[in-house]
């Protein structure tokens, strides 16, 4: 689940996809910069956050207890630090439903170009998930363990 504080501009179209006014943002994007679902007035990173992680724990049966994998990925012109904000938050509001982060990954891995803003992406985690996620790795985008 995504937000934008800005649109993208595509190459090949030289214009922005879709236009925000100076206190928007959108919720839903997608991170090839589609337009998202609901516009709405600017809000502090707890009520994004807070938004974002509702659209999915309460889509998907996570339960107390549950491992998870949390990725919060930019989409591009989001700094580092601000991702960590919203892990921040991300970390608070999962430990209050009883979720236990077991691994993250934060920051600008799938981007939508310039675009500003964040997507969350929540994946429930067993022995075996883990085992795997935590296989050695080295590509271009990722790299431990190698």
């Amino acid at each position: 689940m995504g937000v934008a504080l800005t649109s993208c501009t595509v190459p090949m179209v030289g214009a922005p996809t879709f236009e925000l006014g100076p206190d928007e943002i959108e919720l839903g994007v997608g991170i090839h910069g589609e337009p998202g679902r609901e516009r709405r007035p600017a809000q502090p990173a707890a009520a994004i956050v807070a938004d974002l992680a509702a659209a999915v724990l309460d889509d998907l049966p996570f339960r107390s207890g549950d491992r998870v994998l949390a990725f919060v990925n930019g989409l591009g012109a989001t700094p580092l630090m601000e991702l960590y904000v919203v892990y921040r938050e991300l970390d608070r509001l999962l430990a209050e439903r009883g979720l236990v982060i077991a691994r993250n990954l934060v920051g600008p891995y799938m981007t939508a170009l310039d675009m500003a803003g964040c997507s969350i992406t929540l994946l429930r985690l067993d022995d075996e998930l883990i085992e795997l996620w935590d296989a050695p790795v080295a590509t271009p985008g990722l790299r431990w363990g190698a």
